[in-house]
């Protein structure tokens, strides 16, 4: 089935498929819900069962279902970006293509990840569509939050609401769809507090497990002035080398077949429209960049937050489970030397970091060496 990747969703599932037999059906939909969720996962599934051939919709098995989930289905677009912010241009594009008639008897489906994303422009483009939609077209919005969007956008919406999955879920999760064992499956479901895709890398990436081990080491660490400068000239280097790897590929491939395109290769010379071209593509590849790092940052910003949170839960409720389990004596460290009033003040800390870059620009190495400054052990 379609829906076999929403963990934890029956809620959102059972509303999913009511809609796709017909009943509640909309023409424009707004998948909410935090991080890890599967807001996308969730927005697929359901173009899939909008698109199945088969009854009850959304059997997994058909060659519409199949198409689907893997991306390549004619009348099913995903718009999801590696930039920033999502342009006017790209919304207005998106809004032509979803006035053609579908290529199939059933739905064209328009959706976009991010939409929160959306600059102004790009939101007041993308609500004229929404409001005057063609009887077969389908919008399907993703974003953390309803407050993301325009309310004029929100209101015109059905709401589908994800929560987080249960450790418990994502763990069998794991061991179900990806033959992970237990106690792996246990600790990544934890790790991940709750987010799908952060669990499935950490299981299948001993690195990825490497590094967080190394972030969630900091805070026990952080006792010095010099401490503090290390550890976040530390967290700068790894996390500009994860991002890095992940997007080198990418920028090799995506150069390469820009080359082919325009002849390069063949001709061994280079056509005057290739220079503009190319100017084009390194913007693109280097804002993607960026925001690549930012959200490896971000990650690890997360990862610091459950220890602190471990420590306020260990000093006020010592029975409830821990995140950060296997670092239980780190965690207990850090419950001596603070309080749990300061450990939340540090998790708000944390919080004002993540918005200096990711709203403000301030630059990863600057604010990241503020903030372990102020995440220092009171000096006794």
């Amino acid at each position: 089935m379609v829906w076999d990747t929403l963990v934890g969703q029956r809620r959102a599932v059972e509303a999913l498929r009511s809609a796709a037999a017909g009943h509640g059906m909309s023409q424009a939909f707004l998948f909410t819900g935090p991080p890890g969720s599967g807001r996308s996962n969730a927005a697929v599934a359901f173009a899939a069962a909008l698109e199945c051939e088969e009854q009850p919709p959304g059997c997994g098995t058909c060659h519409s279902c199949h198409t689907v989930l893997a991306g390549s289905h004619a009348d099913v677009t995903v718009v999801r970006t590696d930039r920033l912010s999502i342009g006017v241009d790209e919304v207005r594009d998106l809004v032509r293509r979803s006035a053609l008639a579908p290529m199939g008897r059933r739905w064209q489906v328009m959706i976009v990840e991010d939409a929160d994303r959306l600059t102004d422009q790009a939101a007041n483009a993308l609500l004229k569509a929404i409001e005057e939609p063609t009887d077969r077209t389908v919008w399907m919005l993703c974003a953390p939050t309803v407050e993301d969007l325009l309310p004029t956008i929100r209101s015109r919406c059905r709401m589908v609401t994800l929560t987080t999955p249960s450790v418990d879920e994502v763990a069998e999760f794991l061991s179900r769809a990806d033959d992970i064992a237990p106690a792996l499956a246990s600790y990544c479901a934890r790790a991940s507090q709750g987010h799908i895709g952060r669990a499935r890398a950490l299981a299948r990436d001993e690195g990825a497990r490497n590094r967080r081990k190394e972030v969630v080491s900091i805070p026990s660490r952080l006792t010095s002035l010099i401490a503090c400068m290390n550890a976040a000239q530390n967290l700068v280097e790894t996390t500009q080398e994860e991002a890095d790897a992940i997007t080198g590929e990418l920028d090799t491939r995506e150069r390469g077949d820009l080359d082919a395109s325009y002849g390069v290769v063949e001709r061994g010379r280079r056509p005057r429209e290739y220079a503009p071209a190319l100017a084009a593509l390194e913007r693109a590849q280097r804002t993607r960049a960026k925001r690549r790092h930012l959200d490896v940052v971000d990650r690890g910003l997360m990862d610091l937050v459950s220890v602190y949170r471990d420590a306020i839960v260990l000093a006020t409720s010592p029975g409830q489970p821990l995140v950060n389990e296997e670092i239980r004596h780190d965690v207990e460290q850090v419950v001596r030397g603070a309080s749990a009033e300061l450990n939340l003040r540090r998790i708000g800390w944390i919080f004002d970091a993540r918005e200096q870059m990711l709203d403000f620009n301030v630059p990863v190495p600057l604010a990241l060496e503020s903030l372990m400054v102020a995440l220092k052990a009171p000096s006794r």
